[in-house]
Parts: structure tokens; sequence; C-alpha cells
């Protein structure tokens, strides 16, 4: 089933011209909000408690630009599949990528904390054709085989490879020798309220954090980078290193985590539709 889905559907789609995907993205947003209401409980309610300050007209006004942005990241997450290098660096540059290589000249492979934030599929499959190090993402294992082997291998095509997240400590020690550069999304809810998590308050709420990007960076020095990302217009946008820490190993207890954190919400605040709202982010509550 997942094979005629890919040769009838989404691959034929892939090919279609971006203009002619962002159309379809009208038509997805017009079926996805106006419809079927996909997620609008989670959506309007984590605007609400996220900015208790604002009038239900502006919550309403961020809702519609985040659900008409949400399709287009679904069409491009299709057009993945067919997308050349040179069209995706385009529609995702890094501004400043000596950030980076200046790293990679002095042989240190470096940490990258980024968040859900106005692009993912085009972000992902567009660093490692940027960089020096040899990038890579964490991607969770999609339940149907051969769809996970296709998503692997389009994000994978331009040089950025995909790390299980629970082999990301194999990978590490495998990899010791070779300067890497590891992308890690830190705005994402955590599997279970059990484990160690890093708790603070983030767009207005007691939210935990996971730790992978501290956890690395100080188990093997690694300068950590933030990647902040900016929509330009409609389909293009950019990418800027900001360097957090050069000597991770001396900072306290959650000081890198909260930074990056930090840095994220800033993003939000200027421009919240380009975050994913319809992300269950705050279903876990904070141990008494």
């Amino acid at each position: 089933m997942s094979k005629l889905l890919y040769y009838l559907i989404i691959k034929p789609l892939s090919l279609l011209p971006l203009p002619v995907l962002y159309q379809l993205s009208n038509v997805v947003y017009w079926v996805l909000y106006k419809l079927i209401g996909y997620r609008t409980k989670v959506v309007f309610s984590n605007l609400r408690n996220s900015f208790p300050e604002k009038s239900e007209k502006e919550i309403k006004a961020i809702a519609d630009k985040f659900y008409s942005h949400l399709c287009d990241i679904v069409v491009e997450s299709i057009s993945i599949f067919s997308i050349s290098e040179k069209e995706v660096i385009k529609r995702c540059q890094i501004i400043n990528p000596e950030v980076a290589d200046a790293y990679f000249e002095k042989g240190q492979s470096i940490i990258i904390a980024a968040g859900h934030y106005v692009t993912y599929e085009y972000a992902a499959v567009g660093l490692g054709a940027q960089m020096q190090h040899a990038a890579y993402g964490l991607m969770t294992t999609l339940t149907d085989k051969f769809l996970n082997k296709k998503m692997v291998d389009s994000r994978s095509a331009f040089g950025t490879g995909m790390i299980v997240p629970k082999h990301t400590k194999e990978f590490y020690e495998e990899n010791k020798d070779k300067l890497t550069a590891v992308a890690f999304i830190g705005d994402q809810s955590p599997g279970s309220n059990k484990g160690k998590y890093y708790w603070t308050t983030f767009l207005n709420q007691e939210t935990p954090v996971m730790l992978g990007a501290e956890k690395y960076a100080k188990m093997y020095n690694m300068p950590v980078l933030f990647y902040k990302q900016r929509r330009v217009k409609r389909g293009y946008y950019t990418a800027e290193f900001i360097t957090l820490f050069d000597n991770p190993q001396e900072t306290a207890e959650f000081e890198i985590t909260e930074a990056h954190t930090r840095l994220v919400e800033s993003m939000i605040l200027e421009q919240p539709e380009y975050w994913l709202w319809s992300h269950k982010r705050w279903k876990h509550k904070k141990p008494v």
C-alpha cells in the first residue's frame, strides 16, 4: 500500500513546479483547517496559553496564518522527493556558513541547536550541502519501512545524514575521528514525563526540555551553535548560525539548554505563526 501511495501520489506530486505545489497548499489549507478542523483544539489551546494577553481576534489571526504555513510545509515535504540541490539551497540559504566553517578549520566538531520553526524539510535537506562538516540530523524512524527508506534517502540526498535518536551515543563513539555537525531539535515534547529533563518557563508555561544538545556538547566539549531561521517570503527562508558556547564543559548545568530554549522562544515571539502549534508540546506536567 505504501508503495502505491509513493509511486502514484507522492512522487508524481513532487515533480510539480513549486508554484503549483503552493497553489495546492491553498486547497489543503481550506480542507485541513476550514473543513476538517485538524487539531484546532490543540492549536487554539496552545496559542491562548502562550499569549494570554492577546485577544481572540489576534489568536485567530495567528492560527489562520499558522495553518496556511503548515500546509506550505506539507507540500514542501512532498517536494523534497524530487528537488534539486541548487533549488533547496536557494530555498533555505545559510547566510553565514563561515561561522561553522571556522570550527571545521580548527578541527572541531559542533552541535547545532534548532527548533521547529519556519521550515523543517528544506533545512534538513540543505544543511549538508552548505557546510564543510559532515552534517547530520536526528530522525524518528517511521513505522513503514518502505516510506522510512524513501524519507531517509530524500533527506540525505545532498549530504545530510540521519541518526536514529536512540543510537546517538553509538554514533558519536563510532565517529570520534570525523568532523561532524549534528542538529538537535529541542522544542518538541519528550516521549514521557519520566527521565531527566530541564524544566523551564517557555511561552508562559512550565515546559520540559530534552537535554540532547547539552549532553553531547559537554560529553565531547563540542561548540554549540544556534540555527536561527527566518521566512523571507513564501517558499524562501534563510538560516543564520549564532555561536552560543565555545567551551561547553565550562558551562553550568542546564545553561546550554536554557540558552537555546530562549532563542527558540524569541523567534516565536517575533513571528508566532511559523512555529508548530499543532504539536502537543505541553502534554506533560511537572512532577511535584
